[in-house]
């Protein structure tokens, strides 16, 4: 696809650039929004008129504010094909991996099954979990080209009679790749171990998500594909299970069944779980989930394509990257082997683009190699990833070289 049809592709009604819906820094190229997201400018409008509400009237808002979320809550679980009752929400996915580890039976010497491409906070929460029943982390290592069926055979593997959980990312956040969370979560159906699935990038990713996935629980945010407010996230439990989970905060609602006592959560701000359906009617009204998946889809094979040819023009090396199941709105570019081998790395020359170069972008590492993780939505064109190709991209290389030292 050329960049012209590209950039044309997908446009508001009255003929906009798709960028006019929100309220992005202008003088900032926004290449990362696997991250944080972006909230659309009418969706922060009507939060901020929600917080208006609750100031002008706490008492009020506070009381009768349970029912709200539960009908919030009603429409998100609709969004991803799932029973409102079996949806609670949570501040992020992370939030929702916690309520887990948290209320999870926990019996001596208790095995937990991570693989090395999970994200780092919820892997700290199964160590800890871990340490509390005097049991320890098994970790499946997965080569980021291999097969679905190469990485379930490698996440089974780890399993034994002491395995009392499995964490396992839907889509990976390090390394933008799926994983077969249905044939796992069904083997570890057969063998009576609960199964915890991190699906943080998958909302507005993919339609109706856990159709055909048997797990314990899964958590995904709305705040990045879905373009929620920050702060809004759920966690979805469809198995016995379920009747154990309670918030992180005791509250009144706590003798509620769930998800209700999720509903009640004391002075906590919930504007964003009651605008979050705004943000999912946004994108559907406008374009269509349908065609902004395409769309989003279409650019990341077309950034990938123009900025990895173009740290090869320089380089001489190719840095394409196989990657065994990709992501439809996420792709890895390799580095130059210098820049960010390690996650500190990483954030810190994310950081130094920032700063130096005025994009915000996402850099991670996995198994001591650095890539580029870029990530796209409907506001972002093909100029965009053009621009870090030309201008970017030199800079990176010259930083390499330096880091390097003379040969």
């Amino acid at each position: 696809m050329t960049a012209t049809s590209m950039t044309a592709c997908l446009t508001l009604p009255d003929g906009s650039p798709a960028a006019a819906g929100w309220t992005l820094q202008p003088d900032l190229r926004h290449l990362n929004h696997g991250s944080f997201g972006a909230v659309p400018a009418h969706v922060q409008a009507h939060q901020n008129a929600l917080r208006a509400q609750m100031d002008a009237a706490p008492v009020l808002w506070f009381s009768e504010l349970s029912p709200k979320i539960g009908a919030a809550r009603a429409e998100i679980a609709s969004f991803l094909g799932v029973a409102a009752d079996d949806t609670a929400f949570v501040p992020n996915a992370s939030g929702g991996a916690s309520v887990v580890y948290a209320n999870l039976p926990a019996r001596p010497g208790m095995e937990i099954v991570v693989t090395d491409h999970g994200y780092g906070a919820v892997t700290m929460g199964a160590e800890r979990l871990a340490r509390r029943s005097g049991g320890r982390v098994r970790v499946a290592r997965i080569p980021l080209d291999a097969t679905l069926q190469q990485a379930h055979d490698a996440v089974v593997a780890q399993f034994t009679d002491h395995t009392g959980l499995v964490v396992i990312d839907h889509l990976t956040s390090p390394t933008a790749r799926l994983l077969p969370v249905d044939t796992v979560s069904a083997e570890a159906r057969r063998r009576g171990i609960p199964v915890l699935v991190d699906g943080a990038h998958v909302p507005g990713l993919y339609d109706r998500p856990l159709d055909g996935l048997d797990c314990d629980f899964w958590v995904g945010n709305l705040h990045k594909f879905a373009c929620a407010p920050r702060g809004a996230a759920v966690l979805v439990a469809r198995n016995a299970l379920r009747d154990q989970l309670y918030p992180l905060i005791d509250s009144w609602g706590a003798p509620l069944d769930f998800p209700q006592r999720f509903d009640s959560q004391g002075t906590l701000d919930a504007t964003s779980y009651l605008a979050a359906p705004r943000s999912i009617a946004f994108i559907e009204h406008t374009w269509g989930w349908e065609a902004a998946r395409r769309y989003m889809s279409g650019l990341a094979d077309y950034a990938e394509e123009v900025i990895a040819s173009a740290f090869s023009a320089i380089t001489g090396e190719d840095h394409r990257v196989d990657v065994g199941s990709p992501v439809n709105a996420m792709r890895l570019v390799r580095l130059p082997a210098e820049l960010a081998t390690t996650h500190q790395d990483a954030d810190g020359l994310r950081d130094r683009v920032l700063r130096e170069l005025g994009v915000e972008t996402a850099f991670t590492s996995f198994d001591g190699t650095g890539y580029y993780r870029l990530s796209t939505h409907v506001y972002n064109t093909a100029e965009d990833f053009e621009h870090f190709a030309e201008h970017c991209v030199p800079v990176l290389c010259r930083w390499a070289r330096e880091a390097a030292g003379p040969s």
